[in-house]
């Protein structure tokens, strides 16, 4: 998973996660810049979006996705009877 930023691209003037599939290497490119697939990610780590990205391979941060607590309630499952 990368985290895009400015660093990346001023295309990223708001911050996105990507879960990157390949990289693009039939696309021609400035040196140091690189074509990418991927799904862009919610906040809850869910694909929403599916992305070419130009990007500065300088830029681009390995980053896990901030996991967000969960509250008690949604932790508390009831036993599921089977049969």
């Amino acid at each position: 998973m990368v985290y895009l930023t400015t660093a990346a691209s001023v295309q990223f003037l708001r911050p996105i996660f990507v879960r990157v599939i390949r990289e693009l290497p039939e696309r021609h490119t400035y040196d140091g810049w690189v074509w990418i697939e991927g799904y862009q990610l919610n906040s809850a780590g869910d694909a929403v979006a599916q992305r070419e990205l130009y990007v500065m391979r300088a830029g681009v941060r390995l980053q896990a996705l901030p996991v967000k607590p969960t509250s008690k309630a949604k932790r508390r499952r009831r036993p599921v009877r089977v049969g």
